[in-house]
């Protein structure tokens, strides 16, 4: 269904692979392609949790691709950055967990995507970097937000204004990804935590991740009003008395 993107699923996990040798560099036909793929496993019954990944042999992304870049003109631009924006609130308005599993070189627009996602799981091989300042451009996929959010002023302002590639364990450091391991267990190790949150109860997961995503971005009075309506609401779903049932009784909850 796709040609440069792939998508399998398994036990309740989706991922979403880039998939366009050689280097999945993002172009105007993959960019298309995304929030399709996307839409598919936020709407399918049997996919709790997203993996964004890369299905290419030493590279994660490598961006944009420059040869559609070379013949744009104004209004192709803005066409550009409006569909990369439509794609960021698709992303961040997800009810379901997202996760990435980076390996190889992960720069441009293909990071950006995965600065979205809740946790980064990242090979000790990857390296990571936000270029564009180097062709006279910013990073259009919500990088200049989500980079600030994640790093902090002074380290997201250092990451863009050099331009430069630092490794997974620079990307640890400075909180670019959440955990690094050895490239041969990269998939593994993130199958591995999706499938123990996939088993966690979806509605829950849904409100945790709205009440950080939405209320990070507002003041705190606004936050603990989003908090306020996730706890009411979860106080009147099912799985609320279960899971009370469940731990009273020692036993494993079964959730709807």
């Amino acid at each position: 269904m796709y040609a440069h993107l792939k998508l399998t699923r398994t036990d309740g996990v989706g991922w979403l692979e880039y998939d366009r040798p050689p280097r999945n560099a993002i172009h105007w036909e993959m960019l298309r392609e995304l929030p399709a793929a996307f839409d598919e496993l936020l709407t399918s019954a049997d996919v709790r949790v997203i993996v964004i990944a890369s299905a290419v042999d030493g590279y994660f992304s490598t961006g944009a691709d420059l040869t559609d870049f070379h013949s744009m003109e104004a209004e192709d631009i803005n066409a550009w950055v409006e569909a990369c924006h439509g794609l960021v609130r698709q992303l961040r308005e997800s009810p379901k967990p997202l996760l990435a599993a980076i390996h190889g070189t992960a720069v441009g627009g293909g990071l950006e995507i995965v600065l979205h996602c809740d946790l980064r799981f990242a090979a000790d091989d990857a390296r990571f970097g936000q270029p564009e300042v180097n062709i006279g451009f910013i990073p259009p996929v919500g990088g200049t937000q989500a980079l600030a959010r994640l790093l902090g002023r002074p380290r997201a302002l250092r990451l863009l204004y050099e331009g430069e590639l630092i490794s997974a364990a620079e990307a640890l450091k400075i909180g670019l990804v959440d955990s690094v391991v050895p490239a041969a267990e990269l998939l593994s190790r993130t199958q591995e935590y999706a499938l123990s949150l996939a088993q966690k109860p979806a509605a829950t997961l849904a409100a945790i991740r709205r009440c950080i995503t939405e209320g990070g971005e507002t003041t705190f009075a606004e936050g603990l009003q989003i908090e306020f309506d996730a706890a009411v609401e979860l106080g009147r779903h099912p799985n609320f008395a279960e899971g009370v049932d469940a731990f009273l009784a020692k036993r494993k909850p079964g959730w709807k």
